[in-house]
């Protein structure tokens, strides 16, 4: 799950990571106000997306005085940033965080994430701050300093102290990079956090280090055990289906493809998609509606998968085992009656009360395309899709 950066600061402040003060905002008048409690003087204006590359897209600027800010807020609510990480569709600013101005000395970057290939937390720094860190590592992997973290100790002082030396901090300024990254890295594990990244972290003409940005991401397993941050989601900077899909506890990915899928288990998803591909398909998305679904989740996955446009055909394949293929057919039915099924409809029932789930289909009115295994699913879907 992914928050605001004015979420993420409200979170790190809390464990002690030093960020500047700063007030959101909702409309221009609010953004004003805010430039006022910071004391009046410069600022920075800063749309709220859920994405990198705001300050190229004309989503970060800075205010000499609230009557300023009050102008950039204006041109900034309701508009459309459209970034790398956005797409061409581009998201809707609906609020703004107006944060007090700092005199900056170097731009930094720090981040934190999980290194699966070593199975340990990862601390990473850079001299090369306030650029895009993927094109760092592309191009100048020397650039980027790693300390992998024992989960029994945490990060270190010593091992911050290193980094700090590797971006050749000195003085103050190590200390305050110390205690930066230990608290940071405190927040990380305290919070399930999957990304914690600070780009730029600054450090400024009288030796602070502070996180002039801040972005984080959580693991969405470990909601249930983390309420206050399960309570940030912002449904409107999500895929309107993939909200739709979380609210009906349904595991759902769009992709760009025109077959939709819908399977229980993520291990068979996973294959379906792949033999779509072989067959010279492309999934629509990826859809797990679990092992223990009932009718009611089975409509709205069906219904999921016909809200898109681009669907033009639907495979379902279903292994029965807690999830009975009659749950399935029953839901399918449903689900059809009342969006009004137009399109092909390949079904593919194994498993637990099998013959029931065929029968309740052959005896509904939806046209279903019966398929014997996987393979044969996956080649009739495509011919359907390719068909409509």
């Amino acid at each position: 799950m992914k928050i605001h950066e004015y979420q993420a600061k409200e979170i790190l402040r809390r464990f002690g990571v030093a960020v500047p003060r700063g007030y959101l905002a909702t409309t221009p008048l609010e953004a004003e106000g805010a430039a006022q409690q910071l004391g009046g003087g410069i600022c920075v204006v800063k749309a709220q997306i859920q994405a990198g590359g705001r300050g190229k897209a004309g989503g970060v600027k800075l205010a000499r005085s609230p009557e300023e800010a009050h102008q950039h807020a204006a041109l900034m609510l309701g508009s459309v940033l459209r970034t790398a990480q956005t797409g061409p569709e581009g998201q809707e600013v609906r609020k703004v965080y107006v944060e007090e101005g700092c005199r900056i000395a170097r731009e930094l970057y720090l981040g934190i994430t999980l290194d699966r290939e070593r199975g340990r937390v990862a601390v990473m720094a850079s001299s090369e701050g306030g650029v895009d860190i993927e094109d760092v590592a592309r191009n100048h992997p020397e650039r980027i300093l790693r300390e992998a973290v024992d989960p029994l100790t945490g990060l270190t002082p010593y091992q911050a102290r290193r980094l700090a030396f590797g971006l050749e901090l000195v003085g103050e300024s190590v200390d305050a990079f110390v205690r930066f990254a230990t608290a940071l890295h405190r927040a990380y594990a305290a919070t399930d956090a999957s990304l914690a990244e600070i780009n730029p972290l600054v450090l400024t003409v009288t030796g602070e280090v502070l996180a002039l940005d801040a972005k984080m991401t959580f693991d969405d397993n470990a909601l249930a055990r983390n309420p206050e941050i399960a309570a940030m989601r912002d449904p409107a900077e999500e895929d309107p289906r993939e909200a739709d899909a979380k609210d009906h506890d349904l595991a759902y990915i769009a992709l760009d493809g025109d077959i939709g899928c819908m399977v229980n288990g993520a291990g068979l998803a996973m294959a379906t998609m792949d033999v779509i591909r072989l067959a010279g398909g492309a999934p629509a998305n990826f859809l797990d509606v679990g092992g223990g679904a009932d009718e009611e989740k089975v409509e709205a996955a069906f219904k999921l998968l016909l809200a898109d446009p681009h669907v033009k055909a639907v495979l379902v394949n279903i292994f029965g085992g807690i999830m009975k293929c009659d749950v399935i057919a029953n839901g399918i039915v449903a689900a059809a009656k009342q969006v009004g099924l137009g399109i092909p409809l390949v079904v593919r029932l194994q498993g637990t009360n099998v013959e029931l789930g065929k029968e309740i289909l052959a005896a509904s009115d939806v046209l279903a395309i019966p398929a014997d295994d996987l393979g044969d699913a996956a080649r009739k879907a495509v011919a359907a899709a390719r068909a409509a």
